[in-house]
């Protein structure tokens, strides 16, 4: 089968007509409408009911990163504004749960909205007795380094950002984030604090779908993968060889990686595409650890093309998680936090998961050919479908279960 890099991206478009975006959540979250692809064929739900397509003893692994209040509106010395979204840690090795805990200062790369118009000096915020100042580093080619530095200094910037921020909203809806998307941008199992957008698949969850598959004996696992700005990019290049795919932040305890070990002949449905790649990019880092027991955990890190590369020495799902236990305790690890790179697109196969909860994506989107990895060709029957039958498209839509 052809290498990803020669897949061209006109291959993965459709019409995506607006009226068919979903620019707000609906009322009540498990209320959105579920397709599922199973055994080749199509059919439709509600989602409050998806419990009942899982096999027993399936296990559900959840995405548990936090949305923080990235976008930062500022004024200049004229009351011009200029907004500020913050994209991710200057500092390459500063992991994002650490960033977030950081006082009195710290360097960001940010994307500036009327970058024109800050011609000089620092822009300045005040809030209920605290003030953020944000100075201009450096302008590089895809964003801007800023310095922020606040009073009271012993405040986090997690802290900072809750109080100054706003909640970063996906740019295709059109209008300003306002007081519901505070919550319901937000999945009800969200912990660490560091996604510029939400695991949007696990929007639908509810406290009522969690008791229903609890009652079934469905289990569940939480990952760690921060959500960068990156993935609303789209593909721009003819063919993916030109296309740089985004790095983001992983964090996944050893004790989660055990469970996954044990559960080879498990059903493990990923929640979304950020839970997926996390899982997937763990057996590769495993089979990195077998070829290289003495590895750092940066050579560890997946890099864009290469699971392609290393797909003729793959070995089994349990001894490549094992591999990665030992690796683990040989370099006293409790959790492995780092850089994945991953990209998931035909032909590859899936190493650990057998299905996907996710929402319905962009056209041209790399979202759209990890789709593609898990239902083939098949991805444009199940859209045809959803577009026919008046499901609501991208973050705030409705959702699907498609399994292998």
């Amino acid at each position: 089968m052809r290498h990803p890099k020669d897949i061209s991206i006109q291959d993965f478009t459709y019409d995506l007509p607006v009226d068919k975006i979903a620019v707000r959540p609906l009322q009540q979250r498990d209320e959105s409408k579920l397709l599922i692809y199973k055994d080749h064929e199509i059919k439709e739900d509600v989602f409050k009911n998806i419990d009942s397509y899982f096999e027993k003893e399936s296990l559900l692994v959840f995405n548990k990163t936090k949305v923080i209040n990235a976008r930062l509106n500022f004024l200049n010395e004229k009351g011009q504004a200029i907004e500020i979204f913050c994209l991710e840690p200057n500092a390459q090795d500063l992991e994002l749960t650490k960033a977030m805990a950081v006082q009195k200062t710290i360097r960001w790369n940010c994307l500036v909205g009327n970058l024109k118009r800050w011609k000089s000096g620092d822009l300045k915020l005040s809030k209920n007795g605290t003030t953020l100042f944000a100075k201009l580093v450096a302008r590089k080619e895809q964003d801007v380094l800023i310095e922020f530095y606040w009073q009271p200094a012993e405040l986090h910037f997690s802290e900072v950002l809750e109080l100054m921020g706003h909640t970063p909203i996906p740019p295709y809806l059109k209008r300003e984030s306002d007081e519901t998307d505070l919550d319901r941008y937000q999945t009800i199992y969200a912990v660490e604090e560091g996604s510029v957008a939400a695991p949007t698949a696990g929007l639908h969850f509810t406290k009522n779908v969690f008791q229903r598959l609890e009652e079934r004996s469905i289990h569940s696992l939480s990952v760690t993968l921060h959500v960068g700005a990156g993935t609303f990019k789209p593909v721009k290049a003819e063919t993916m060889l030109g296309h740089d795919m985004h790095s983001e932040w992983i964090d996944v305890t050893k004790e989660t990686i055990k469970e996954l070990s044990e559960g080879e002949q498990k059903n493990i449905i990923a929640v979304g595409t950020t839970s997926l790649r996390t899982i997937e990019s763990l057996y590769w880092m495993g089979l990195k650890a077998f070829l290289n027991r003495d590895a750092t955990l940066q050579e560890l890190e997946i890099k864009q093309w290469e699971v392609y590369d290393l797909e003729e020495k793959k070995i089994s799902l349990k001894e490549s998680l094992e591999t990665l236990l030992e690796w683990m305790e040989k370099n006293k690890l409790k959790r492995v936090v780092c850089h994945t790179q991953i990209l998931i697109a035909p032909p590859y196969e899936l190493k650990i998961v057998k299905g996907i909860i996710t929402n319905f994506h962009q056209p041209q989107s790399t979202l759209l050919l990890l789709i593609s990895a898990i239902v083939g060709s098949k991805w444009k029957e199940i859209y045809k479908y959803a577009l026919d039958h008046d499901f609501r498209f991208l973050s705030y839509g409705d959702s699907s279960l498609l399994l292998k």
